[in-house]
């Protein structure tokens, strides 16, 4: 941005103001996620001005739009940008918010021109939600690092066979591209933008008045990551979504069958040749495998964390628990705060 000049105040001249020290650009794809600009549109909000102000003075922001046309997002909210496409190089970061994948063109050319053309003039792009793969289409994320939700994790691999997703951590920087997963780790990536040209105790600020928790580093895991990586049948891969897609009340094994337009024995006997379990070992392993990562990485009660995990109640998820690890989760509690050698549960696969 460009400095302000001084002004004369009672004959005398005054001090310019402060120069934002972030400024960024927000394009926002069609029927883009909503939550994914908030978040990060807040934070920016109450860092860029003391109290709850929201000058625009330690931050600036431009919401972009060809002619000032409203863009929906995937709620059906309008939102009307306050600049047509401007110059790249006035901002530090332009900001790509993705939405739903499968409904239409999300940008139009001259969008995705302008983009090709702040890539070109060395300008960072972040990707949040499905804004990486905007990036990925538009040809900007060859041979870097793309991290997407373990939710679209197939969805990507299958559109773009060339780039390897990164869908177990929030965020990832690969020198000017950085992308995110999404959802509550849209927040984390704009503390760790904050902390990076504003400060620390502004970018806690914001967080504080949010009522946010403590930052996550973009390394830290998703909640939930993928377990369908590296399985090529596509009706296994599909029963793997649907088993991660509803864990806390599961599907009976029939109505996932019936979804995918086979029998329940045909699609046992594809999960026995493929991952040498039955589907409803795996589907219990998969929740087990869940309410072992709430364990590790949140201090929620047992007794909700076996809800959370489908299972009726706290004293069968703790049989199934110990069946399968060995020991009662509030074991795994206790000797969990000083075992500092487990490995991470991202990088846990279920099978192979």
């Amino acid at each position: 941005m460009r400095d302000a000049r001084p002004t004369r105040e009672g004959g005398k001249e005054a001090a310019a103001p402060e120069k934002a020290r972030l400024s960024v650009g927000f394009i926002l794809a069609r029927n883009f996620t909503l939550s994914a600009f908030s978040l990060f549109v807040d934070q920016l909000r109450l860092a860029g001005d003391e109290g709850d102000r929201s000058r625009q003075i330690l931050c600036h922001w431009t919401v972009m739009s060809r002619r000032l046309a409203p863009v929906p997002a995937s709620c059906g909210v309008m939102i009307t940008g306050t600049a047509d496409l401007t110059d790249p190089r006035e901002f530090d970061y332009i900001v790509v918010v993705g939405g739903l994948l499968h409904s239409g063109p999300q940008l139009d050319q001259a969008t995705i021109a302008y983009l090709r053309e702040a890539a070109q003039l060395g300008v960072p792009l972040v990707g949040l939600c499905t804004g990486s793969f905007v990036l990925a289409r538009a040809g900007l994320m060859q041979g870097r690092e793309c991290c997407v939700s373990w939710y679209h994790y197939q969805d990507f691999v299958t559109e773009f066979g060339d780039i390897v997703p990164v869908a177990d951590r929030l965020f990832v920087a690969d020198g000017d591209r950085i992308t995110c997963a999404g959802g509550g780790g849209t927040a984390d990536l704009a503390t760790f933008l904050l902390e990076r040209h504003v400060g620390r105790s502004v970018a806690q600020k914001s967080r504080h008045v949010l009522l946010l928790d403590r930052a996550r580093a973009g390394g830290d895991a998703q909640p939930h990551p993928p377990v369908a990586k590296g399985v090529g049948d596509e009706r296994v891969r599909r029963a793997m979504l649907l088993m991660e897609q509803n864990i806390a009340d599961p599907l009976a094994i029939g109505e996932i069958a019936r979804q995918l337009g086979v029998s329940t024995r045909q699609l046992e006997r594809l999960f026995v040749s493929i991952v040498a379990m039955r589907p409803g070992e795996f589907y219990r392993s998969l929740r087990l495998r869940y309410a072992r990562w709430l364990l590790d990485n949140t201090n929620r009660q047992v007794t909700d964390i076996a809800l959370d995990a489908g299972f009726a109640d706290c004293a069968h998820f703790s049989r199934q628990f110990k069946a399968a690890h060995g020991f009662a989760p509030s074991e795994r509690r206790g000797a969990h705060a000083v075992d500092a050698m487990e490995p991470r549960l991202a990088g846990f696969r279920v099978f192979g």
